[in-house]
């Protein structure tokens, strides 16, 4: 899919949202080995990465020419600050209505309306897509990623209270959350 938006920032610089192509790779990897160094809110830590700037390459030239799954980038003065996308529950015609969303973002990013964008965007191609139900999974301590869920639509569907084993706190209760599309 292609997807292309500038939008203006809350500390007013332009942020770009784009399709990531095969000639992001090295940048794409190291923004999300990043965030996920950052937080203890995403599904891996960095070293558990095996992809390397090629497969990251391939992994992003696949989305932009997929019809139906994204990867886009927030990109600031060349800089990319963020990941978001989209991908297929499944094939099967009793999944195929379903998709998956994901985010990641630099912890110096924050609060400066990425995510919002980020999410819209990817609600956004998935209607395109056909999909008539996005879903994600959070962190239940994940206070801010929740509201910003909630006011763009996503509703709670159940929880798993041992959802995450974290090296760092144990348990950790996610919260599954679905937006209808349709």
């Amino acid at each position: 899919m292609i997807y292309n938006k500038t939008i203006t920032l809350k500390d007013g610089r332009e942020c770009i949202l784009r399709n990531g192509t095969d000639k992001d790779g090295s940048e794409a990897l190291a923004a999300f080995l990043l965030a996920h160094e950052q937080t203890d809110n995403l599904l891996t830590y960095p070293d558990e990465s095996s992809f390397t700037a090629g497969q990251e390459a391939r992994f992003l030239e696949e989305k932009t020419k997929s019809s139906n799954e994204i990867e886009i980038l927030a990109v600031i003065d060349g800089y990319v600050a963020g990941t978001a996308g989209i991908e297929s529950i499944g094939s099967k015609e009793k999944l195929r209505h379903r998709a998956e969303f994901g985010i990641s973002l630099d912890k110096a990013y924050w609060g400066l309306g990425i995510g919002r964008a980020l999410t819209r965007a990817c609600i956004e191609c998935a209607k395109e897509a056909g999909y008539r139900q996005l879903e994600l999974s959070v962190v239940a301590d994940n206070r801010n990623a929740i509201a910003l869920y909630e006011s763009e639509g996503f509703v709670e569907y159940g929880r798993n209270p041992r959802g995450f084993l974290s090296r760092y706190a144990g348990w950790q209760e996610l919260i599954l959350m679905r937006l209808e599309l349709d």
